[in-house]
This record gives C-alpha cells, sequence and structure tokens, in this order.
C-alpha cells in the first residue's frame, strides 16, 4: 500500500501570507508610479499578480516533484545559469547595468536564478564529496571555483549586492557541510581585497559608502534616497498612517515598489507591520531549518538550508539597507518586492522546500513502523553538538 506524504501546512501557511502580503504592498506602493508613467494605478500589480500564478504553478511542480531528482539537473542548471548570465552582458544597458534579458513584454534576471543554482550545486557536491570536505582542496578550492564562475559573471554586469549574497550563503553550506571554519575565514579574508576593488572600480559605489557615512553622522550630504526611506520608517510610528496612505511614494523615491518597499510598508503599517513582516521571515527561518534537519538524506538538509538561508538572508539584507542600517544597494525583499524573476524563483525554490518536508513526514513515518532508519551524518544533525 503506497503511504500519502502530508504537506507541511504551517510552511504553506508562511509562504502564501508573504505572497498575499506582498502583492497587496506592491499595489500600494506602485498605483501612482504606475499612473503617471502608464496611466493605469494596475499596471505594476497585474504583472506582479501574473508572476504570482506563474510562481504557484512553479511551487506546485517542485512541491510533488521528488526533490532527489534535481540531482540529475545540477550541471544542465549551471550550464544554462551560466550561459544567460554571459548572454545578458551583451543585452541592451538598463540604468547603465546588464542585468535583464528581454522576452517580448517582460524581462528575466538570470543573477535571480543563480543564487538558487549556486545552492544545488553545493547540496549536490557536499553530498557527494562528505567525507573529503574536511581538506582545503575538496572542501573549499574545488567548490569554490566553481561558484566563483557564477560571481564573476554577475559581477560583471555589474552587481555587488548579489555576489555578496551568493558569497555568504555559500560559506555557511560549505560549514554546515563539513568544511573547516580557519579555511573558511581564510577564504573571507581573500575575498575582502575583491569586495574593496570592486568598489573602488566603479565610482557611484564609493559616493553610496560616502553617503551612508555622512548620514551616521548626521551630515546633510547624506543620499537623498536613503534619506526619504529613513524618513518615511520613522514617520509610520506604531500603528502607521494606513494602507495606501504612504507619502514615500508621492515622487519621493522614483521606484518604492521595488528595493525601497520595506518603508512603504514601515510608514503604512508603522512598527506593528513592520514587526509581522519580519517575524514572517523568521518563522519561515525556524520552519526551514527544522525542515533540513528532518530531511531524509544530507543532499535535502543542505538543500533545505540553502534555500532557507537564501531567502531569510536577502530579506534581512533588504530591510537593513532601507532602513539605514546598510549602505543601500539594489536588492528586492523575497516575496515582497515588485520583480518577476524574484518572485518566480522565490517560488519555486519554496516548492522544493515543501517537497523535502513532505519527503521527511513520509520518511519519519516509513522509518516508525519498524523499517531501518538511513544513517544521516549531517551538518544540522550535529549542529547542537558543534556549537
Amino acid at each position: 500500500m503506497r503511504r500519502r506524504s502530508q504537506a507541511d501546512y504551517a510552511l504553506l501557511a508562511i509562504i502564501l501570507t508573504l505572497l498575499v502580503g506582498g502583492l497587496i504592498m506592491v499595489f500600494s506602493a506602485s498605483a501612482i508610479v504606475s499612473e503617471k508613467k502608464f496611466g493605469a494605478p494596475w499596471f505594476f500589480f497585474q504583472r506582479q499578480l501574473l508572476w504570482a500564478a506563474l510562481g504557484l504553478a512553479a511551487m506546485g511542480f517542485f512541491s510533488r516533484l521528488n526533490y532527489n531528482r534535481l540531482k540529475e539537473w545540477v550541471w544542465p542548471v549551471f550550464f544554462v545559469t551560466a550561459v544567460t548570465l554571459a548572454v545578458v552582458l551583451w543585452a541592451p544597458a538598463r540604468e547603465h547595468v546588464h542585468r535583464w534579458l528581454p522576452l517580448g513584454p517582460f524581462t528575466l534576471q538570470p543573477s535571480e536564478f543563480a543564487k538558487y543554482t549556486v545552492v544545488l550545486f553545493l547540496a549536490y557536491y557536499l553530498d557527494r564529496r562528505h567525507s573529503q570536505t574536511a581538506s582545503p582542496w575538496r572542501g573549499l578550492v574545488v567548490p569554490g571555483v566553481v561558484v566563483s564562475v557564477l560571481l564573476l559573471l554577475i559581477a560583471a554586469e555589474p552587481d555587488l549586492g548579489t555576489p555578496i549574497l551568493i558569497f555568504g550563503v555559500t560559506v555557511l553550506l560549505l560549514w554546515l557541510g563539513g568544511a573547516r571554519l580557519a579555511y573558511l575565514l581564510a577564504a573571507g579574508a581573500l575575498a575582502l581585497p575583491a569586495v574593496a576593488l570592486e568598489v573602488y572600480r566603479h565610482p557611484y559605489r564609493l559616493a553610496r559608502i560616502a553617503h551612508y557615512i555622512s548620514m551616521l553622522r548626521g551630515s546633510s550630504e547624506a543620499s537623498y534616497q536613503l534619506e526619504q526611506a529613513v524618513l518615511a520608517v520613522g514617520s509610520g510610528g506604531w500603528l502607521g498612517k494606513g494602507l495606501g496612505a504612504s507619502q514615500l511614494k508621492l515622487g519621493y523615491l522614483p521606484t518604492p515598489h521595488t528595493d525601497f518597499i520595506f518603508p512603504v510598508v514601515c510608514e503604512e503599517l508603522g512598527l506593528a507591520g513592520a514587526l509581522a513582516l519580519l517575524g514572517l521571515f523568521a518563522a519561515l527561518l525556524i520552519r526551514g531549518l527544522r525542515v533540513a534537519r528532518a530531511a531524509p538524506n544530507l543532499f535535502g538538509t543542505l538543500l533545505a538550508a540553502g534555500i532557507t538561508l537564501t531567502i531569510c538572508l536577502q530579506a534581512l539584507i533588504n530591510a537593513c539597507m532601507s532602513i539605514g542600517l546598510l549602505p543601500t544597494k539594489g536588492m528586492p525583499m523575497p516575496f515582497i518586492s515588485y520583480g518577476g524573476s524574484s518572485l518566480l524563483v522565490t517560488m519555486a525554490a519554496a516548492g522544493v522546500l515543501l517537497n523535502i518536508s513532505r519527503q521527511s513526514s513520509l520518511h519519519s513515518r516509513y522509518t516508525a513502523h519498524g523499517a531501518p532508519a538511513v544513517s544521516k551524518e549531517g551538518p544540522l544533525t550535529g549542529l547542537a553538538e558543534r556549537r
């Protein structure tokens, strides 16, 4: 008799709540901009709704597809991602950067897919080479070189924030996979000069850092964009001005529905709304790591941990950037910011996470009925002891 796996309704509820909340905030933040540019307040919302529908379909597909089959896709996915990242460098520039591939009325941002391509590769590699990850060659150099191919292509767009996010998730996954902390700290130290060089090569990055330092010192030379975002956060108070009542979106920021949507949330819904949103990401982090810990094998553990960390770290960086805790950087808030590529790939990754949870439920019930448990010397299974 075939056993049916049980859906993770708690995780599904978190994901759908974030999705619906994001759609509401995209309409609220974009209606005025959309009216001015296209004569229709629904323009951005309708496009986001379409991407949400595609994302739900992708989530449904991957939630039913056994995640272990993704091992067969690792190298084709990596190759396609690398090719699209190379092709995008020759695509027409938008705002002086090459990050989007035009697809008729829509555009695709390959760097969004690269985040999860790296997670998939690392989960596959560390699962296969788990007994060798303590060595500097197998545990650091080989995976580092492979991941660097994508990082260099993204950096050439130019884009520095996404490579930093991917690098951070890579270090965490290598550590969880058994790589020695000393080697990872050395890799981080070696990466600092590369980041400094990238900042130095592009004057606008130096200007952003200078503006950020000026804002911390209370100088009037602070970045206008960041200054307006911080004012919006402070003006929201405890309960906010009300949904749709933000003044930040009245021309003070050119695109409040994308990277700076979190200040709109703070202004309209207040501290209570902002904490509720961050609480949802915290719940996703906790639930995702529990799924990783209970996964039937190491591949599932690392895949679930990588997906969870990517989503939650990106949300944290976006929130910190948009309220002045970090220098400004174009990075959307998952589920919440406007952006088709980001929403589609995040929903697909959430589907994989749901599938790992389903397989974990099936595996636990199978072993509970007397079947031998599969030994899994995974990173999260021994995480408490390692700490």
